[in-house]
């Protein structure tokens, strides 16, 4: 199904208190809704977990419903977020900025939905190295994560998220096709042809080849949301809050998706991704354009699966003043009844 607009929806949700230092395994602590509007709907409990990718360390985090306590067990479906090649995954989707809601991890648990996410080899918490963390990398990464979510719930099968880089997801649902219940793709790109960020990237990969970490300080966190050429679809209390969330982990992250996205595309074969799946594309997304997404998602083998396009939205869907269209595309094609098989 090929859908040009979303509805609106506004929903009444806010953000709770970060992850924070509940990165130790076992660490458990309930975390209620900022500005007094705790209620057994809207609070949220996390916990912090390792996994052991051979000698590299990497960090997972995990949020769910908090009125069900310590009855969590093994019965909320599992929503895995994937995160992209510039931000570590707390910073992508558990941000906290003041009288507003950005925690895509909160959001989903409030949905009903166990959230993880982790950081890849070299960004946040997790084992800084010499390698560049390329989507191959990225997608072993996912596998050792995958170990450690299964042995916490039970769960053979989840739900998967990647926005931009993020789309990794495809590679490793390409990878380990039983492993995946429903796909989300955000800000995918399948060849990059006639992108203006991917050119952009291809002009300097001499310079991306040369180290295995590339610069990315504040005024590159900043440029995120100007590159587009949209920079009113984002607050600047966002971006603020954003390079004040990320700064702390360094001013480098590694260089290999980057080299990936500008010189070795396409990653993924659509005709191996049999998974149901969800593309979302920013209107102004630079990154991708829609004959390019649109290949990808016509070579698709599951005849459950959807293209929308955000309107008013760049690259950045879960940074945009528009996310709540995200959200609201992804609720919906999570909550979808079964086909009924003719």
């Amino acid at each position: 199904m090929i859908t040009r607009q979303i509805a609106r929806r506004t929903l009444l949700v806010r953000s709770g208190f970060g992850l924070g230092a509940a990165i130790g395994a076992g660490l458990r602590s309930s975390l209620a809704p900022a500005e007094g509007k705790a209620s057994p709907s809207g609070e949220v409990s996390s916990q912090g977990y390792w996994a052991d990718k051979g000698s590299v360390r990497l960090a997972l985090y995990r949020k769910w419903p908090g009125n069900l306590g310590g009855a969590l067990e093994k019965q909320l479906p599992v929503l895995f977020l994937v995160h992209g090649s510039s931000l570590s995954a707390l910073s992508s989707f558990d941000l906290q900025v003041p009288g507003d809601d950005y925690s895509m991890m909160n959001v989903f648990a409030r949905y009903g939905f166990d959230v993880w996410t982790m950081d890849h080899e070299g960004f946040g918490r997790s084992a800084q190295t010499s390698g560049t963390s390329d989507i191959g990398s990225r997608v072993d990464d996912l596998k050792a994560a995958m170990a450690t979510v299964q042995r916490e719930t039970g769960r053979d099968k989840i739900h998967m998220f990647g926005e931009s880089s993020g789309a990794i997801a495809a590679a490793f649902a390409q990878a380990e096709p039983e492993r995946i219940d429903r796909l989300m793709l955000a800000a995918f790109t399948y060849k990059g042809e006639g992108a203006a960020e991917i050119a952009r990237r291809r002009a300097r990969i001499d310079e991306l080849r040369a180290s295995p970490r590339r610069k990315r300080d504040a005024a590159m966190i900043r440029s995120i949301f100007t590159r587009d050429g949209h920079s009113s679809l984002y607050d600047p209390a966002m971006v603020e809050a954003l390079v004040t969330a990320e700064m702390p982990n360094g001013d480098s992250v590694p260089s290999g998706s980057y080299v990936d996205m500008a010189v070795n595309l396409p990653l993924v074969d659509p005709a191996k991704v049999r998974a149901p799946m969800l593309m979302t594309r920013g209107e102004w997304d630079g990154n991708s354009t829609d004959s390019d997404l649109l290949e990808f998602f016509r070579a698709l083998p599951n005849g459950d699966r959807q293209y929308v396009i955000l309107p008013n939205t760049a690259h950045s869907q879960g940074f945009s003043k528009n996310r709540r269209l995200l959200w609201y595309a992804m609720n919906n094609f999570l909550n979808a009844p079964a086909a009924v098989a003719s």
